[in-house]
């Protein structure tokens, strides 16, 4: 409680985040990509972090000793092992708790980028008295010094896995703290209604104003409305950051070959005038404007006697049916057919985009023939290379990406939806007791609840059960 002149304000209790159990040991891991490169960097983290280092590094200026070098600062040598054998040249860079990633003391060790080589360094460090690093402990235990949040946290993982400009800038906006910063402010005048509340509650004796009913129900209703605004953005966000399972149908000689080697600036299906020369599944991923698409080229539907030809077919079905998008490609040189037909009330309720092509031929049907199934049609020609803008441009708007704003607050994770959906939940149960007449002690009770969501999205009140779970998707060394 706190007061200022003659008024009283009551503040919500104070959040702890998980605190650090027991002795933290010094880990070591390799933090580059498990492959050969000019560089690999082995990180070393905790309070013998550089005493560790100091062990295996034999500096070229006697004047630098790691224990004695300032933070942000290198130092050029060798790398040794327990036997005085030199294993290579290197560069060890100092970072000095708390200003570093982990807020720990931190020494990072940059060798040449041999897998066999660093595999050498690491057991040399190992032998220095540091031990394996789990997957994500850095990352983890910058969390745990509340160097950042958890929605940062995970966004370390997402910035590693981006796959376009897009999904990179959403990374990095939510490293930055944009959906931190949109759910605090969310979650900021809950916790003032729940303070208030509880004061009003427990202190009846002192002057506290009561908090006027409508008051209650406008700001429960605005953390609500800006909450489900929020986890709108999920899908979308998804779709970013993990591309869509994308599955190109048709009957044979369509053109689904070239609608693929189309998208791809390249060919990677073969494209022959004969019926059905695609007989397997033929995959890759590809970015289409500003989302990746994990592209499936097909074999044709149609009846078949072949055996080999049948079991593409039966693929191509069990595509169709798990894909997050379909093309469904027609050819507008010749008539609509029973198994266009057919295709056409497979794919109803998928979300699907009709490709005219061939429009370089002459067309025996118009884009009037599809109309009436509410699907967005583009025409093309796969052959030519005409109507990919179209196509990129009808990708966006069908799965909503065309206004995507990587720099706005969004919803990374499966385990962020969750809490906000519960925290949304609990704010619809506050309505209702409200109007039903109960009383505000029962109505805090769903808002405490609502503040407790929001608090483990960012993670000042997750436990150590859900901090684990997370941390155990990251790769080792991050």
């Amino acid at each position: 409680m706190v007061v200022e002149g003659s008024t009283t304000i009551f503040l919500a209790s104070p959040i702890v985040i998980g605190k650090r159990k027991g002795v933290m040991k010094t880990i070591a891991a390799i933090s580059t990509a498990p492959a050969v490169g000019g560089i690999g960097v082995i990180r070393i983290s905790g309070d013998d972090a550089i005493a560790v280092a100091a062990r295996v590094f034999r500096a070229v200026s006697t004047k630098k000793a790691l224990c004695e070098m300032q933070g942000y600062t290198a130092a050029f040598g060798y790398v040794q092992n327990a036997a005085g054998q030199t294993l290579d040249e290197c560069v060890a860079l100092v970072f000095k708790a708390p200003h570093s990633f982990t807020g720990e003391d931190v020494v990072e060790l940059s060798c040449h980028g041999g897998l066999f080589l660093l595999k050498k360094v690491l057991e040399a460090v190992y032998a220095a008295g540091a031990v394996p690093a789990e997957a994500g402990e850095f990352t983890k235990r910058a969390f745990l010094n509340k160097k950042i949040d958890l929605t940062e946290a995970e966004a370390v993982a997402s910035i590693i896995a981006a796959q376009s400009d897009a999904s990179a800038a959403a990374a990095m906006s939510a490293k930055e703290g944009a959906l931190f910063q949109k759910i605090s402010q969310i979650n900021a005048s809950l916790i003032a209604l729940s303070a208030h509340l509880a004061a009003w509650t427990d202190y009846p004796d002192d002057d506290i104003e009561a908090i006027d009913t409508a008051h209650l129900k406008n700001v429960i209703l605005q953390a609500k409305q800006e909450s489900r605004e929020l986890l709108e953005t999920f899908e979308v966000s998804k779709i970013v950051a993990e591309g869509v399972e994308t599955a190109i149908l048709g009957r044979t000689n369509v053109g689904k070959s070239s609608l693929m080697n189309l998208i791809c600036g390249e060919q990677k299906s073969i494209v022959t005038e004969i019926e059905g020369t695609t007989r397997d599944v033929v995959e890759t991923s590809v970015r289409c404007g500003n989302v990746v698409l994990k592209l499936s080229d097909t074999a044709g539907l149609r009846q078949s006697e072949d055996k080999i030809e049948q079991i593409g077919i039966a693929l191509s079905k069990k595509k169709a049916a798990s894909a997050g998008l379909i093309f469904a490609v027609f050819d507008t040189s010749k008539p609509l057919s029973q198994e266009d037909f057919a295709l056409l009330e497979a794919i109803k309720n998928k979300r699907a985009i009709l490709i005219m092509n061939k429009i370089d031929l002459s067309a025996v049907w118009e884009s009037s023939a599809l109309a009436g199934f509410g699907k967005r049609i583009v025409a093309v020609s796969a052959k030519q290379a005409e109507g990919y803008e179209a196509l990129v441009q009808a990708v966006e708007e069908e799965l909503g990406t065309k206004d995507f704003n990587p720099y706005a607050p969004l919803l990374a994770t499966a385990r962020q939806k969750n809490c906000l959906a519960t925290a949304l939940s609990c704010m619809e149960e506050a309505l209702e007791a409200i109007e039903a007449g109960l009383t505000l002690d029962a109505v805090n009770v769903s808002i405490d609840a609502a503040v407790s969501a929001f608090l483990e999205l960012t993670g000042e009140r997750a436990t150590e059960k859900i901090t684990d779970e997370i941390f155990k998707h990251f790769c080792v060394g991050k």
